[in-house]
């Protein structure tokens, strides 16, 4: 890591923040902003962090946003990401060789693969100079972050989670959200999909407690390969070996019988008791709403060791964009070869970050037969994680680049045809705040592949539209429609949400059908009309396919507003990730805020409702 933040000053790629700020806010404040900023911003390595509260000043520097952009991406991997691709693509199109050279080439790549296997080293490691057991654990003297206002302690945002199977043979590497309780507890959010629960209900079966042990820092690939979508029983690490084309170097942990990277600049040891859960969050997250409070197991801490001059690293999330954009980038383009051997004809594919990821993908691909779309739509909810996936929107191999958002808007629209639309059920984020049950919700996918029927639309201006619909529709309050020159305009209505569900007060706009394609209703108070990019997120966070969406002969209706139990909703509706007004004005102060415009905190939804 101290190599690495040398190489960041060497591209001019890092801000060095030497004023003390406090762990509490204000240190995540900062780079919540800073990675919203063009290119997002610059790596941010704060050199005096403090605990007000406690009046404790850390001499553990931390350092956040350092995949915050395209160039530092391109850092950590130390290669074109591109080459990444092509070297997997490789591998998985792997035929005879033809002729000498061609034998020598591919030998040369499977001998590259010796390169994926950890090993062990015996003499003692960087990460393990200082070493705390017993009562001298105490998660506290670290630097550990609280993000938001309303989450439920101080949380490690950044952390590799080490787990292995009961009998040793699988061995996991997760990044999971990690809430510190006390000075040696922390509870571990590993949703009911990933690889360490599925460990975690092996060694529950057998009544045995789970080593669990927690890496921060290091070489910044190792945190990368931590989210990778690998499948169930393929050890992360050996992507790592892959991409750096060397053996990653693992450590002993001293208390349980894990092994960790041994340049880490912090390690967390400890164990699991699967009988024991305790109330985690609640946190605010990269879907920039909190998740609620729910019972998760605990790691009790059994040993902390460091460098000699240990870095913390750490990440925020909430509202996009932010630095997970960059990391999701990364994931995107490695892993497409691997998706493209499952889902026969996929082009590319694409996933805006203000659609959260999971919540919206576009895809392209050459279509060969019919329903061949609806066919990609199943593979891709049956495929790891892209199962978790909500909206899928398929063109085909005529469309424009899937990054142009205005051509492939306008590809899209012009060939929208509600009776291709597939509605169907699934299995979905643990963090999708808007199902009407965990984990399971409605799913949508669009076949855009074919040109659509030419319509016959009576358009009116804004204004116009706005007043035929009040009398129709008395919640209606402001309206704005967008690409109006192509078959299929979008309509955008702030409503005031009265005694009844949007979706029974739309019927009566059946009467305006020949000037409707597709409706959104979307909160007044909460939405700038104005502001597509963070329309496009709170629309795909906050619908369910098969309880927010009507059809009317061609019109499609979308209910994205807040729910409540009208709308047929009972869980509770979480609140949103907003920064603290009065951190914000004495970040100001300190003269910390160059390039944060009030502008820039209304077109974000930095503070509160982009409308006051």
């Amino acid at each position: 890591m101290q190599q690495f933040i040398k190489l960041l000053e060497q591209h001019n790629e890092l801000r060095v923040i030497d004023m003390p700020l406090d762990i509490y806010l204000e240190i995540p404040h900062l780079a919540y902003l800073e990675a919203k900023k063009p290119h997002g911003g610059k790596a941010l390595l704060f050199t005096k962090p403090i605990d007000q509260k406690s009046g404790k000043t850390f001499d553990i520097p931390v350092l956040m946003n350092i995949f915050g952009s395209y160039t530092r991406l391109e850092l950590i991997t130390q290669k074109p990401i591109s080459d990444i691709a092509n070297h997997i693509k490789q591998l998985i199109h792997f035929t005879p060789p033809k002729g000498i050279l061609g034998a020598f080439t591919q030998l040369k790549d499977l001998f590259f693969l010796r390169h994926i296997f950890p090993k062990t080293i015996r003499s003692k490691a960087p990460s393990q100079m200082c070493v705390y057991q017993g009562q001298a654990v105490n998660l506290y003297d670290l630097p550990i972050l609280t993000t938001w206002e309303k989450d439920g302690g101080p949380f490690i945002t950044m952390g590799q989670v080490y787990t292995q199977s009961l009998d040793g043979k699988k061995k996991n590497l997760g990044m999971y959200r990690l809430q510190v309780y006390d000075k040696n507890h922390l509870g571990l959010h590993w949703q009911i999909h990933k690889d360490a629960n599925h460990f975690f209900h092996e060694y529950k079966k057998a009544g045995k407690k789970m080593p669990v042990s927690i890496g921060i820092g290091g070489d910044p690939l190792y945190t990368w390969c931590g989210q990778a979508p690998l499948p169930y029983g393929i050890y992360e690490l050996m992507l790592y070996g892959f991409i750096r084309g060397q053996r990653p170097k693992l450590a002993r942990c001293l208390s349980n019988p894990l092994s960790l990277p041994y340049d880490c600049d912090i390690t967390i040891e400890g164990w699991v008791d699967p009988d024991k859960m305790v109330l985690e969050g609640p946190f605010g997250d990269h879907t920039g709403f909190y998740t609620p409070i729910e019972p998760y197991p605990v790691l009790e801490v059994s040993a902390i060791t460091h460098q000699k001059s240990p870095i913390y690293l750490a990440t925020v999330v909430g509202k996009p964009p932010l630095e997970d954009k960059y990391m999701g980038y990364l994931t995107e383009r490695v892993f497409l070869p691997l998706l493209q051997t499952s889902a026969q004809g996929l082009l590319d594919y694409y996933m805006p970050e203000n659609g959260v990821f999971h919540n919206l993908i576009l895809a392209k691909i050459a279509p060969q037969y019919p329903a061949h779309a609806k066919q990609m739509m199943h593979s891709f909810w049956g495929v790891g994680q892209m199962s978790f996936v909500k909206h899928i929107i398929f063109v085909d191999d005529k469309a424009p680049e899937l990054t142009d958002t205005t051509a492939i808007t306008e590809y899209i629209l012009n060939r929208f045809c509600v009776q291709n639309l597939t509605i169907t059920e699934g299995i979905c984020d643990a963090l999708d705040h808007s199902s009407p049950s965990y984990g399971l919700g409605g799913k949508l996918g669009l076949d855009a592949t074919q040109e659509s029927i030419e319509k016959d639309f009576e358009l009116y201006s804004d204004g116009e539209l706005l007043q035929k619909i009040k009398p129709l529709m008395q919640e209606a309050t402001i309206l704005k429609q967008y690409y109006t020159h192509t078959q299929n305009p979008i309509c955008i209505i702030g409503v005031e949400k009265s005694d009844r569900s949007i979706m029974r007060a739309c019927q009566a706009l059946a009467l305006l059908e020949n000037s409707l394609a597709i409706v959104v209703f979307v909160d007044a108070s909460k939405n700038d009309l104005n502001n597509p990019y963070m329309l496009l997120w709170r629309i795909t966070n906050n619908i369910d396919a098969q309880r927010d969406l009507h059809i009317h002969k061609n019109t499609l209706f979308i209910d994205a507003t807040d729910k409540n139990s009208l709308d047929g909703y009972h869980r509770e509706w979480p609140l949103e990730t907003d920064c603290s007004i009065a951190v914000i004005e004495t970040l100001k102060q300190k003269g910390l805020l160059e390039g944060v415009s009030a502008g820039f905190l209304k077109r974000f939804h930095i503070c509160t409702s982009p409308r006051t």
